[in-house]
């Protein structure tokens, strides 16, 4: 047994915790982070191989200058990261990317084959955590101040007491029009992804003797091996719906789960290879899953339980730190077993809601906290909140907001009612790039904020001054955020394409500052889908393979102090998002970034631009 210690132990190394342990390392926090299995990702690694969804409906959400969707944050960060070092769309490379930045920070321990099987508890306080490596025959005792659970299945909350839903709650339970007439334990299945690869010959394949026998009356509610539903016949993917086990247990019938579903894809690939003309001759099977993608178990019951109504109403909360936007997204319990039941149901959301901090913190156990699809959701609402890049921007907010409570010395289960705390939060978030629906920049450290504003360069649409318009995106359209909260306008300053480039924007101060950060805002089309997939038509939607056209790809950041340039920094071939520079320091009076060019747009787009002394 080895003692380990630290200020913040996760569990789960998928897109909850990987935000949630970057996030909470980055604002100064000695993390932990403990994933079970060899690569992290969850449900979006090379061992599930789903892509990660948000709340711009897969490209459903989406209008230029006007409903810019898309998930920002560290979950962008990463997918910026992906298009442009893994062009080859290669499941393991996107694993190697998740490894890098985890691998790469310095306040991060990452434990992978490490599994969290116990806690020890005190007067509602988790103590400490107990994992378990087999491939070193290690175990561990780890201490820590606040632990979050991105398990899934919520391993750390079940062993500590956390208290927890499971299966579906009664229309009564929160009064939710799609809720069942009575509670029940049934949840959303599991399902196996596989891959085939078409060759220039004809590929028998051969079922094993316990695979199931699949027909087309048994598929004649699931697209499969059609043209109409993908490039070619959509086979490099697989199918989603190829789901099984919602009306078993999802955690302790897990292997039974997985050799039922083995058994289902099988028969489901012998049926579209031998089970009639299905243009699948030249098609063989490349990979298939062994790890079942599991959609449903524990939901933690948390200081808030988000419902259908919050959902669908979008309505708002004064500890907001996250939104989601998928549709209620709900699948029969028994899978492919209801056969005369459609594969999924979505339910409309209208708007961009907003998500609490309270349903990420446990009731009942003082320094718990949770991030990933096991938040305090209904079954109903869960069916949105789901969806990984939600998890993701709910994972960033949990990690910020445990750091910066440690920091204060503050459990949290009192953070909400901290106000200053609570605000400081979401000021935090902001200003690392997650978008919160209804909340502005309100930093009074960001000197931008005093500076006189001036381009040489500008639109009408896009003028200079927008930078420092406190919100970092278009959300004032249809189906963008609830009209009572949206705040209208492109927010960015956009160059106009006559003047060509170079282009500059200016920030002046009456009185010298000594600043040492910038930070900046780049435009990177949060408007259109992008996320790493197999899939070739979903991938078509996309601009992958390298930058967004949209981003400033080459830039440089000068400051002056009575005309006299006392500093200069250069960027080239930038592709991010978010971009920090460490200035000197010196006493000065004007910033001056100009930007050479683009990644393929005719002239310069910036969000918002912050300094800091």
């Amino acid at each position: 047994m080895k003692q380990l210690n630290c200020d913040i132990l996760i569990a789960g190394g998928g897109p909850g915790g990987i935000p949630a342990a970057l996030a909470a390392a980055r604002n100064g926090s000695k993390v932990i982070l403990c994933q079970d299995r060899p690569v992290l990702g969850g449900n979006a690694s090379s061992e599930v191989r789903m892509h990660i969804v948000g709340a711009d409906c897969s490209g459903k959400r989406g209008e230029n200058l006007s409903v810019e969707a898309r998930e920002s944050g560290i979950i962008e960060e990463i997918r910026l990261e992906s298009t442009v070092n893994n062009p080859q769309r290669a499941p393991a490379i996107f694993d190697l990317i998740l490894y890098d930045k985890c691998r790469s920070e310095p306040n991060l321990d990452l434990m992978l084959n490490t599994r969290v099987y116990a806690t020890e508890v005190e007067e509602k306080t988790i103590k400490k955590a107990f994992a378990r490596r087999e491939s070193t025959e290690d175990e561990f005792e780890i201490t820590a101040k606040i632990f979050i659970d991105c398990t899934g299945d919520g391993t750390i909350g079940a062993c500590s007491g956390a208290s927890f839903y499971e299966g579906r709650e009664a229309k009564s339970s929160f009064n939710e029009p799609l809720a069942q007439n009575e509670s029940d334990n049934l949840r959303l299945g599991s399902s196996l992804m596989f891959q085939a690869k078409k060759h220039d010959k004809p590929m028998p394949f051969s079922p094993p003797s316990w695979a199931r026998k699949v027909t087309e009356e048994d598929l004649a509610l699931r697209p499969h091996a059609t043209p109409a539903m993908d490039m070619d016949l959509g086979l490099e993917y697989g199918y989603w719906w190829l789901e099984w086990g919602g009306t078993l247990d999802t955690i302790k019938d897990n292997e039974l789960i997985r050799d039922e579903l083995l058994a289902i894809l099988l028969g489901v690939w012998d049926h579209v290879k031998n089970g009639g003309d299905h243009g699948a001759d030249n098609w063989a099977l490349e990979w298939c899953g062994f790890l079942p993608g599991k959609r449903e178990s524990r939901r933690f019951i948390g200081q808030y339980t988000l419902n259908q109504n919050d959902v669908q109403e979008a309505k708002t909360f004064d500890d907001a730190i996250a939104y989601g936007g998928w549709h209620i997204d709900i699948h029969p319990p028994e899978g492919v077993d209801a056969i005369d039941k459609s594969p999924c149901i979505h339910h409309d959301v209208p708007n961009l809601y907003q998500i609490p901090l309270r349903t990420t913190i446990s009731k009942n156990i003082n320094n718990l906290m949770f991030a990933g699809r096991n938040i305090s959701a209904s079954h109903v609402a869960f069916a949105s909140t789901r969806v990984m890049a939600t998890c993701a921007v709910v994972g960033q907010a949990v990690g910020t907001a445990a750091a910066m409570a440690g920091k204060s010395g503050i459990q949290p289960g009192n953070i909400v009612s901290n106000k200053d705390l609570l605000s400081s939060i979401q000021q935090q978030l902001l200003k690392d790039d997650v978008f919160i629906p209804g909340i502005q920049n309100q930093d009074n450290s960001d000197l931008a904020k005093d500076a006189k504003i001036s381009a040489n360069s500008e639109q009408e649409i896009g003028k200079a001054i927008n930078i420092i318009s406190g919100q970092t995106r278009s959300v004032h359209g249809h189906r963008g955020v609830h009209p009572e909260i949206a705040l209208p306008g492109t927010h960015r300053w956009m160059s106009n394409p006559m003047d060509g480039m170079p282009v500059s924007i200016e920030l002046s101060w009456t009185k010298p500052k000594n600043i040492r950060l910038i930070q900046i805002v780049f435009d990177t089309g949060a408007h259109r889908v992008l996320t790493f997939s197999l899939a070739d038509e979903y991938t078509q939607k996309m601009h992958w393979g390298s930058p967004q056209p949209e981003t400033v790809k080459d830039y440089t950041i000068a400051t002056y102090f009575n005309g006299h340039q006392k500093e200069s920094l250069s960027q080239k071939n930038n592709y991010q998002r978010l971009r920090k520079h460490v200035l000197q320091g010196h006493s000065i009076d004007t910033i001056k970034i100009t930007v050479l060019s683009t990644q393929g747009l005719d002239h310069a787009r910036i969000f918002e631009i912050r300094a800091y002394e």
